[in-house]
């Protein structure tokens, strides 16, 4: 182990999060999800349980963004990694070892 070096803990940006869990874009997605369930919850006749589901999508779908996964921060946080990886693409360009045996061919 070195002992000059500094190790960081895992969790040392958990401090910056919001409930060490949000950050200040998960929490008003959250609320704008709620606040649209709720006005569509008022708009809507309530005595139908098809009508109280759709009303409440919004709010599920904030849910479901925001929601914590194992190797990203969210799901909206993996779903723009995948995004930015596929409209990004990177061309590595080899220096290996063997860079020169692919030039004599």
């Amino acid at each position: 182990m070195n002992e000059n070096g500094y190790l960081i803990p895992a969790n040392a940006k958990r401090g910056n999060l919001i409930f060490s869990t949000f950050r200040p874009i998960d929490l008003i997605i959250l609320l704008v999800g709620f606040a649209i369930a709720i006005v569509g919850l008022i708009v809507v006749d309530t005595s139908n349980i098809i009508n109280v589901v759709i009303a409440c999508i919004p709010l599920l779908i904030a849910v479901l963004l925001v929601i914590p996964i194992p190797n990203h921060h969210n799901v909206l946080v993996a779903i723009i990694s995948v995004i930015e990886f596929y409209y990004n693409p990177r061309v590595y360009k080899w220096k290996g070892w063997c860079v020169y045996e692919q030039d004599k061919k």
